[in-house]
């Protein structure tokens, strides 16, 4: 164990973010802490790294162990270049290596006892400078840079020329290079394109130390860690596994509890009910069992009833008027800003009910494409034709679309005048904003929120086509959980772009690659894409020998296609043979279940009338014997005697049969 958290609390004067936190870290362990946004993710780290005291508890860290952090938000200040600010963490090597070069020097004009003090040192600096990789420091500066998207003309950039997002990919660059035992990530994907998110899954893949990581970017978890820490209410909770595990088996838990909690409440009602009808009987014997199971219903620990997460989005995406089959034509377009040519004679087809995802790297067009089809930009050339009774709701990752004036619920008000004031409340309400909230301004909004009302107006339109620039940005897990199972259900049109593998993956069933100039064409999700990428480029740049001209496919997109072919349905011997399949035992099984049901159901209503029948008779006994002729006549004295004991007999056997019945 290199780490461990042990009963961590931390609160901010009543608000309680973290409660009794405790988990631990093995070494060359890569572990996820997640939860909803303010769940205490960063505030645990920060207390980890002794940046914030916690009010209880305290973090043990093995000893000689080293911690790098890398924050959010990075204020990195420096007159360097790119390369020169990261090249500053190999000092030591630098420091070592010129030492060695010193001593090379020294030594030509040394002799004697000097000498030999001056081989000493310069055989012990070359063995550690080899050990710490010192003859290969340069090449590993520069592979981090290159790996995290960083050009070689740009590493003379000067660190005061960056902006936010590239100091951060500065600051991750020293990090990684420090090497430390442990390394705390927040947030590390944010500023990273695909191909440098996929660089650093390896690098961490293939690291030697321990990692911690929050991140939203649930394919990148998935791939990199074995262990998710998950902060919910203020708890901890440890699942081993990896983040797909995680989500499995937090929904089996999170059904497990709900289901003994129904249990419990089903036994609670059934004991109260068994209860009174024993009181019912008003008999001695009936009251103490009825007392009796009083005290043991009074000793039930009762289960909580399991909580959702309660900020969470509500969002349905309905179209109100089904589109025609074409959606969407494009014929030759192309785009270029100056020298920079984004992408040219672009031809593209998009069908009634396909969910395209458009991925590439940062600065090759993906977001301008959507602009000039939303007709923000002007095209070059080409054509773009909508298709019949094609309605288009447009979300923008940069809210350009939104008011900065407005307030949230004018906003939605001003575009939706037919909604009254509560419809309008309980809109903003489902996606997290309530009381005085909704009179925030848009311009005081943080981006995430800005993205919530982006979204509460996306679901109003009704549109059959949706088009949408980074959906997922500033979404924490949950909500983009929730947007995923509204997409997947959606039964119109959606064109997107995005860098979330995750939600590719899960909504996708087309991906377009901006790389190149051109699209590249892919009929199937992200992993699908992953499958085929390699040997669609090696096609696309003709390394396989052939010309790209007879590789064309014919589709709905010009230029390069992959796409899965339908497997045929399995056999079923079972069904062919008449032997009886799983569904049909089930079936049988539940005739049976439903027929013992009503077995003990007629047994119970018939106990119950046999003991009100002989309750009647008792009663109507104990009539009898208060009666002169009755009690003064001995021979009839006995006979009712006899005949009660024989009732009370039956009796106490009927309370244990009903008892017995009512249990099962």
């Amino acid at each position: 164990m290199i780490l461990s958290c042990n009963n961590i609390s931390k609160a901010f004067g009543s608000d309680v973010i973290l409660d009794q936190v405790s988990f631990h870290i093995e070494e060359h362990e890569k572990a996820a802490i997640v939860g909803i946004n303010g769940a205490g993710k960063t505030t645990l780290l920060k207390i980890i790294i002794g940046e914030l005291p916690p009010d209880t508890g305290d973090v043990v860290i093995s000893r000689g162990k080293t911690l790098g952090y890398l924050a959010q938000h990075q204020e990195l200040e420096s007159s360097r270049t790119i390369y020169d600010e990261v090249l500053e963490i190999k000092r030591p090597l630098i420091q070592m290596e010129a030492r060695i070069r010193e001593l090379e020097q020294r030594m030509r004009d040394a002799s004697g006892q000097e000498l030999e003090s001056m081989l000493s040192e310069y055989s012990r600096l070359n063995h550690q400078f080899e050990l710490e990789n010192g003859y290969a420091y340069q090449s590993e500066v520069t592979g981090v840079l290159k790996g995290l998207g960083f050009t070689e003309e740009e590493f003379q950039k000067k660190v005061t020329t960056l902006s936010g997002g590239q100091k951060t990919r500065v600051s991750l660059g020293k990090l990684l290079l420090s090497n430390p035992d442990i390394i705390l990530l927040d947030e590390p994907t944010n500023h990273l394109d695909m191909e440098s998110i996929a660089w650093l899954e390896n690098y961490l893949l293939n690291y030697k130390g321990s990692v911690i990581i929050v991140a939203h970017d649930r394919y990148f978890l998935n791939r990199v860690v074995k262990k998710v820490v998950e902060l919910e209410h203020g708890r901890s909770q440890v699942y081993e596994g990896n983040y797909d595990a995680y989500s499995q088996k937090r929904a089996m838990i999170r059904q497990a509890k709900m289901k003994a909690y129904l249990n419990q409440q089903q036994e609670i009602k059934h004991q109260q009910e068994v209860i009174a009808k024993l009181k019912s009987f008003n008999r001695e014997k009936s009251i103490k069992r009825a007392e009796s199971r009083e005290k043991l219903l009074a000793k039930i620990e009762v289960l909580d009833k399991p909580t959702e997460i309660n900020d969470a989005m509500s969002i349905t995406l309905e179209p109100w008027t089904e589109s025609g089959n074409d959606v969407l034509t494009i014929r030759s377009l192309s785009k270029a800003f100056g020298p920079l040519s984004l992408f040219s004679h672009v031809d593209m087809d998009i069908k009634r009910g396909e969910r395209i995802a458009i991925i590439g790297n940062n600065g090759t067009g993906k977001s301008t494409l959507l602009k000039i089809i939303m007709d923000m930009l002007p095209a070059d050339t080409g054509e773009i034709r909508p298709g019949s009774k094609v309605h288009v709701g447009y979300y923008d990752q940069e809210q350009q679309v939104l008011h900065p004036e407005k307030t949230i619920f004018d906003e939605i008000q001003d575009d939706y005048p037919n909604m009254d004031n509560t419809r309008v409340r309980n809109v903003l309400a489902a996606f997290l904003f309530t009381g005085d909230d909704v009179f925030k301004r848009i311009s005081d909004l943080s981006g995430g929120e800005r993205g919530r009302v982006s979204l509460a107006k996306l679901m109003l339109s009704e549109a059959n086509f949706l088009i949408l620039d980074e959906p997922t940005n500033h979404l924490d897990i949950t909500s983009k959980e929730i947007l995923e199972d509204a997409l997947i259900h959606y039964t119109g049109t959606v064109l997107y772009v995005s860098h979330d593998r995750y939600f590719i993956n899960k909504t996708a069933t087309r991906i377009l690659e901006l790389t190149g100039q051109t699209f590249i064409n892919y009929l199937g999700n992200y992993d699908y894409y992953l499958e085929k990428k390699e040997e669609l480029t090696r096609v696309y740049t003709g390394q396989d020998g052939s010309s790209i001209q007879h590789k064309k496919a014919a589709g709905p997109l010009s230029g390069l296609t992959a796409s899965s072919s339908p497997s045929s349905p399995p056999s079923n011997p079972a069904a062919a043979s008449g032997a009886e399949t799983p569904g049909k035992l089930d079936w049988k099984a539940q005739r049976e279940e439903q027929a013992r049901i009503r077995k003990r159901q007629n047994d119970l209503k018939k106990t119950e009338e046999q003991i009100q029948q002989l309750e009647n008779r008792n009663g109507e006994i104990d009539a009898l014997l208060t009666q002169e002729e009755v009690y003064t006549n001995v021979s009839r004295l006995m006979e009712l005697n006899r005949e009660k004991e024989e009732i009370e007999g039956k009796l106490e056997a009927l309370f244990e049969v009903w008892e017995t019945l009512a249990e099962e």
